[in-house]
């Protein structure tokens, strides 16, 4: 059934309120960061996981924390190690001398928002472990299926630069993480400001809760009346396509250096990323402009480079651009 343009703007402006309160919450104790405020509110919105990297200092575990406190429900921070068990995250049975039966204790994945602190430290069993909440939202324990709670979603934060004690991500598992936001370092007046902050007061700023889980999914609702033109859909499906096949999208000169491509997935993730661009904008449709603001995030850790890549210094990220500055915008 189609709706009103206008009722439509006028319902997403009203539902988009909440987002000002927890960007201003956020404020409290981050300076500058938009890229990264964003790709998380994205994430939130959009029902995907987000994976951050950046160099050690650049305030990815203080956003993340910050975040939770602002959003309410339930928040878990893990710290991953190369000594972390399954059960560490899952939980694990206990038994119980006075009934002499074994009690379930549900691990820290049990929550709204769970912050995986240096994900690519742990190695393969928990990352396995991981991969099934982050895919099916719920967890196998003691030979039951538990669901997860709602919302649930995974931030998880990696250094690209430490390289002894850490294991590479199975590509399945970065493929979950709707999201990828590459952290940068901030401007000379923004960190002046941080300095002010952290080195001149008594402290941390608290963050307060400003929003709630159900807020959060009646977010998720709306989200999914913003209108989305057949030419937008097919912008998206051609840039996730040019991925795959450079030839066809008119750049053959891409096809030696892309090992492979973005899967459907992507395709899926971009659309409903650029949907969450024009909810956080306060708008009912998505123009193309949402689409590729959203595609590095969507697509830069699903496109994995060839050796001649890596051999002229070629990354994702290069090939990215070519892409969006080659595919027609409608």
């Amino acid at each position: 059934m189609n709706q009103d343009p206008l009722a439509l703007a006028d319902r997403i402006q009203e539902e988009s309120a909440f987002l000002r309160d927890i960007r201003e919450a956020l404020g409290r104790v981050l300076v500058g960061q938009d890229d990264m405020c964003r790709a998380l509110l994205l994430g939130l919105l959009a029902d995907g996981h987000v994976l951050l990297e950046g160099l050690p200092g650049l305030a990815k575990t203080l956003t993340i924390s910050a975040l939770g406190k602002a959003l309410g429900g339930s928040f878990r921070r893990l710290q991953f190690t190369p000594d972390l068990l399954p059960a560490d995250l899952t939980g694990t049975q206990v038994y119980n001398p006075k009934t002499g039966d074994w009690d379930v204790k549900e691990g820290p994945l049990f929550a709204n928002l769970v912050l995986a602190d240096e994900i690519n430290r742990a190695p393969a069993k928990v990352q396995a472990a991981l991969l099934e909440a982050m895919q099916e939202r719920q967890v196998t324990l003691a030979g039951e299926t538990r669901p997860l709670p709602e919302p649930f979603l995974v931030l998880a934060t990696q250094n690209p630069i430490e390289q002894e004690g850490t294991y590479p991500l199975p590509e399945a598992q970065v493929d979950r993480f709707l999201l990828k936001a590459v952290v940068e370092t901030p401007t000379r007046d923004e960190e002046l400001e941080i300095v002010r902050r952290m080195a001149l007061k008594e402290g941390t700023p608290e963050v307060p809760e400003v929003c709630t889980p159900e807020r959060i999914l009646r977010g998720r609702r709306a989200l999914a009346q913003i209108y989305v033109d057949e030419k937008v859909l097919g912008y998206a499906v051609d840039l996730v396509f040019a991925t795959r096949e450079p030839e066809e999208a008119g750049l053959p000169e891409l096809k030696p250096l892309i090992l492979y491509g973005a899967s459907p997935r992507a395709s899926i993730g971009l659309v409903r990323c650029a949907r969450a661009e024009a909810f956080l904008e306060g708008r009912g449709y998505v123009t193309p402009q949402d689409v590729k603001r959203s595609a590095p995030l969507v697509l830069r850790h699903r496109i994995h480079v060839t050796f001649e890549a890596e051999a002229e210094e070629i990354d994702a990220e290069d090939i990215l651009v070519k892409i969006l500055d080659h595919v027609p915008v409608p």
